[in-house]
């Protein structure tokens, strides 16, 4: 007997302790590695999407998987185009004078908080907490280095090209890392992650739409410049839950603003009047079917991925809230408490036609017409 060997409590010890170092190694390495995180859940998002359009490629124009494919990645590819050739070409003047009048009116502003003694208090710890702020500095970062933008918009698109063109060997790969008695719960859940990504995607878009559309018209209405590209960059912030649309209210109200007073005003009706709709009917009505977050969770959330990933974390913060959400309600309260929570009707990560395993059948009762005796 060997006198040396540890006795079966020191092995399952030093296993313990093992485990705990190669978690808190992986962990750092995930936290040293959260921007490329960022971007490949953003790239994971942009495959759904890629998948939702050659679905219905197949389904309405007939074409077989590839084509179908190739059409949905020219079409992703055509829309980023569009969008950055009105930015740059069609809205180009819009968004200069967008830019040329936003430091005169944040001073305008900083002015006119002053001329009161809590308005002065105020308007200096907002400046002294956003310029000492992590978004802050991100977003300095950014507006300096528009060419960090771009690559990253460049990785994320071909990032979800690569995911899209086979996602079941990435797939594949995942469940491989999973013990196998663990497999059928964890595919379950990327069943249900994968529907519950696809709905939220085609909810966004919708609100993105109908908050653009209705919030340019308004504008346009009410005499404030550049109704266009207002309405388009609200309809974008509508992707950033919370932060985003208040962000994108504010350029409008200071553009408003040097118009004089009357469409500033009415500028404020506008937005008070598209977010009663919004919030009342669009937003109810597109997501009924997707998994509803109470909103302070939704909020509290959003700003702890910012203060995480930063500002990029922003940009992807409800799709990683909901797949979060949706990790709980599968793995923790169906899997682990037994709660009677249903399966998603796709079985895997990117496509919507997947279908459960069969279920097993019920055991037949027997019936009048089975028995040869006839029941009076």
């Amino acid at each position: 007997m060997n006198r040396l060997s540890p006795d079966e409590a020191d092995s399952r010890f030093i296993r313990r302790i093992l485990w705990i170092v190669v978690i808190g190694v992986v962990a750092t390495m995930l936290y040293l590695a959260q921007h490329l995180l960022i971007l490949a859940f953003g790239s994971i998002l942009v495959a759904i999407a890629i998948h939702a359009i050659a679905e219905l490629y197949r389904t309405h124009a007939r074409l077989p998987a590839r084509p179908a494919m190739a059409c949905a990645i020219l079409s992703v590819l055509g829309v980023m185009g569009f969008l950055g050739w009105l930015f740059g070409v069609e809205f180009r003047s819009q968004v200069n004078l967008l830019v040329e009048r936003l430091p005169t009116l944040v001073a305008q502003l900083d002015a006119w908080m002053s001329r009161s003694p809590v308005g002065e208090k105020i308007a200096d710890a907002v400046q002294a907490a956003f310029a000492g702020s992590r978004v802050a500095q991100d977003i300095g970062e950014l507006a300096r280095g528009v060419g960090e933008l771009m690559l990253n918009t460049v990785l994320v698109l071909f990032g979800a090209i690569f995911f899209a063109v086979d996602p079941k060997v990435y797939e594949r790969g995942f469940l491989l890392l999973i013990p196998p008695a663990k497999r059928a719960a964890v595919e379950d859940a990327m069943g249900d992650v994968g529907s519950t990504l696809l709905l939220w995607l085609r909810a966004q878009l919708i609100q993105m739409t109908s908050m653009g559309v209705m919030v340019g018209v308004g504008l346009w209405l009410a005499g404030v410049p550049s109704p266009a590209a207002l309405g388009l960059l609200t309809g974008l912030s509508e992707f950033i839950p919370y932060v985003g649309p208040i962000a994108a209210m504010l350029p409008a109200l200071g553009l408003a603003a040097t118009q004089g007073t009357q469409p500033l005003l009415w500028a404020l009706a506008v937005f008070a009047i598209v977010r009663v709709v919004q919030t009342n009917f669009v937003t109810p009505f597109v997501t009924s079917r997707v998994v509803a977050i109470p909103p302070a969770l939704s909020l509290f959330a959003i700003i702890g991925t910012g203060a995480v990933f930063g500002v990029f974390g922003l940009f992807f913060s409800g799709g990683i809230l909901v797949v979060g959400f949706t990790l709980v309600r599968s793995l923790y309260l169906r899997e682990v408490l037994g709660e009677d929570i249903p399966r998603a009707r796709e079985r895997t990560l990117f496509t919507a036609r997947g279908t459960l395993r069969p279920p097993e059948p019920a055991p037949s009762r027997p019936s009048a017409t089975d028995s040869p005796e006839r029941l009076d």
